[in-house]
C-alpha cells in the first residue's frame, strides 16, 4: 500500500544525536505521517567545505540511532544517487512513491531554505514541519508552507559533539547507545 504521507528528515548525521532522536519521537506523534524517511546526505553541498565523515559511516550510525523509532526508514537514496545530495530531487524520489511529502526540520534551518537548490520548486512541492529550537525564532520565508511539531526544544547539535571531545561516559548525554562506538571508531 502506497503511504499517504512521507515525512522526509534530512541530514548529515556526523553523529546523529539525542536531538534527532526527540525530533524523530515527535513527528511520529503528531500522526501526518504515515512513513518518515531518514536520508543521510551523501554528497551536502551546504557543507563540503566543513570536511564531514564519509557517508557509510554516518549511515551506520544513522541505521543504529534511530533503529527502534516508530514509522521511520533510514534511506540511502542520496547516498546512491551521485552528485550533490539536494532535497528537491529526494522529494521528486518519494513523490512516486506516496502521496504528499513533508520535510521536517529544526527551527534553525527556516532562514536557509530559500537559498536550497530550486527552492521555489521544492516550496511548491512539500510543506515543512518545524521542529522548535533554543533561542530560534520562526521565521518562514515567502512561499513556504509550514506548522510545528510540538516538542520541548533541545538544545543539542552534531557541530557541538564535533567540536568537543567527551568520554564515551559523557557522551551518553548527547548520542544513542549504540552511535557511541561507531562515532569514537571514526574519531581514532
Amino acid at each position: 500500500m502506497t503511504p499517504r504521507c512521507c515525512g522526509l528528515f534530512g541530514g548529515t548525521f556526523d553523529p546523529p544525536h539525542l536531538g534527532h532522536v526527540a525530533a524523530l519521537r515527535a513527528a511520529a506523534l503528531t500522526s501526518r505521517f504515515d512513513r518518515i524517511e531518514v536520508t543521510v546526505a551523501g554528497d551536502p553541498y551546504l557543507k563540503s567545505a566543513v570536511g564531514v565523515a564519509p557517508a557509510a559511516l554516518r549511515l551506520a550510525m544513522a541505521r543504529v540511532a534511530f533503529a527502534d523509532l516508530d514509522l521511520v526508514v533510514v534511506s540511502d537514496r542520496e547516498i546512491v544517487r551521485e552528485g550533490p545530495s539536494y532535497t528537491v530531487d529526494t522529494v521528486r524520489e518519494l513523490l512516486n512513491e506516496t502521496d504528499e511529502v513533508d520535510l521536517i526540520v529544526g527551527a534553525d534551518l527556516l532562514a536557509q531554505l530559500s537559498r536550497w537548490h530550486e527552492a521555489e520548486a521544492l516550496a511548491a512541492m512539500a510543506r515543512v514541519g518545524v521542529v522548535p529550537r533554543p533561542g530560534e525564532v520562526t521565521v518562514v520565508p515567502a512561499g513556504w508552507r509550514t506548522y510545528e511539531i510540538p516538542m520541548d526544544p533541545v538544545d543539542l547539535s552534531s557541530s557541538f559533539i564535533r567540536s568537543t571531545t567527551p568520554s564515551s561516559g559523557e557522551l551518553r548525554k548527547f548520542l544513542p547507545e549504540l552511535v557511541i562506538p561507531l562515532y569514537l571508531g571514526a574519531r581514532g
